[in-house]
């Protein structure tokens, strides 16, 4: 069952068995908005790009983004860039694995974002969302979905960070402006 997140929202990341998650996928999927022009309506392809970076004790130490696809110790993957999104309501665009096991125990947070390489805000995207689900059987676990559009080019979706022996998933969903999550950093900082 997909628990639906709300801004500052939590979710724990433990199976309905009680179980612990050993691995997880965050997916992200969009549309480009239809715009009235000379001609009717059309879209423009947007690039959003997804990015996970990896903080010890607030300090950013590993990247995984569409130019470094793994993390140095190889527990987060990025499985590639998509250029145009489309998958919007349906499947993801773009997918970070994270196999949560392997996480070495001094990273205590994982940031997910997306921006818009290609510097269209927001207001120029819809259906937009992040999930997450249970790699090891595919259950969506939670969504986050974006809303409101907006003249922004980044957002701070969600973050993955341990809580007691397990793991829990933070609902973000803070506005920014960037290109890349280098950008992101300073807006990033006071989230964790």
């Amino acid at each position: 069952m997909t628990v639906n997140l709300s801004k500052g929202q939590a979710v724990s990341l433990r199976k309905s068995d009680g179980g612990t998650l050993t691995a997880v996928r965050m997916g992200l999927g969009w549309q480009a908005a239809p715009r009235r022009g000379l001609f009717g309506r059309r879209t423009r392809e947007i690039d959003l790009d997804a990015s996970a970076v990896l903080f010890a004790d607030k300090q950013p130490v590993d990247v995984v983004f569409f130019r470094h696809l793994v993390s140095d110790d190889g527990s987060v993957r990025h499985t590639g860039d998509n250029l145009v999104g489309g998958a919007g309501q349906g499947g993801d665009d773009e997918s970070i694995l994270v196999d949560l096991q392997r996480v070495p125990v001094h990273i205590d947070q994982i940031v997910f974002t997306v921006n818009s390489f290609t510097g269209q805000t927001f207001a120029e995207v819809q259906n937009a969302f992040c999930r997450l689900v249970d790699e090891t059987n595919g259950q969506e676990l939670a969504r986050y979905t974006l809303t409101g559009g907006g003249e922004y080019t980044a957002q701070i979706m969600a973050k993955v960070h341990r809580q007691g022996d397990g793991w829990q998933m933070t609902a973000l969903g803070t506005a920014a402006n960037g290109r890349t999550f280098q950008d992101l950093l300073p807006t990033m900082l006071p989230l964790l």
